[in-house]
């Protein structure tokens, strides 16, 4: 992230930090480092990630509207202020209905 210094140290409204798009996914990075990252993301309505796995665990914090994510075939209903932590190496995806932010936080093993 291009101006990182900017948050870095100040208190932050991380739901503002991005805005719904129509028809788009937007995301912004926070931390970006080798051990892990934080991202900010807003799915607009009907918008999603597709079934994929990854390599660490992934914790997800709803911080606008509600998300269904399917972790190994089980959806869960994820509302404002809920967490869930996606683990590794099972597949999840994650599907705007109607839409909502989320912040991501990755820790690399």
């Amino acid at each position: 992230m291009s101006d990182k210094n900017n948050v870095i140290g100040k208190v932050i409204n991380v739901k503002g930090m991005v805005s719904y798009q129509p028809g788009s996914v937007v995301s912004r990075a926070i931390i970006d480092k080798s051990v892990g990252t934080v991202t900010v993301f807003a799915f607009d309505s009907g918008q999603g990630l597709s079934e994929h796995t990854a390599p660490f665990d992934a914790l997800v914090q709803i911080i606008d509207g509600v998300a269904d994510i399917t972790i190994a075939g089980s959806v869960h209903t994820v509302r404002e202020g809920e967490i869930i932590i996606m683990p590794a190496n099972k597949p999840h995806s994650l599907k705007a209905n109607p839409r909502f932010k989320m912040l991501l936080v990755m820790i690399r093993k």
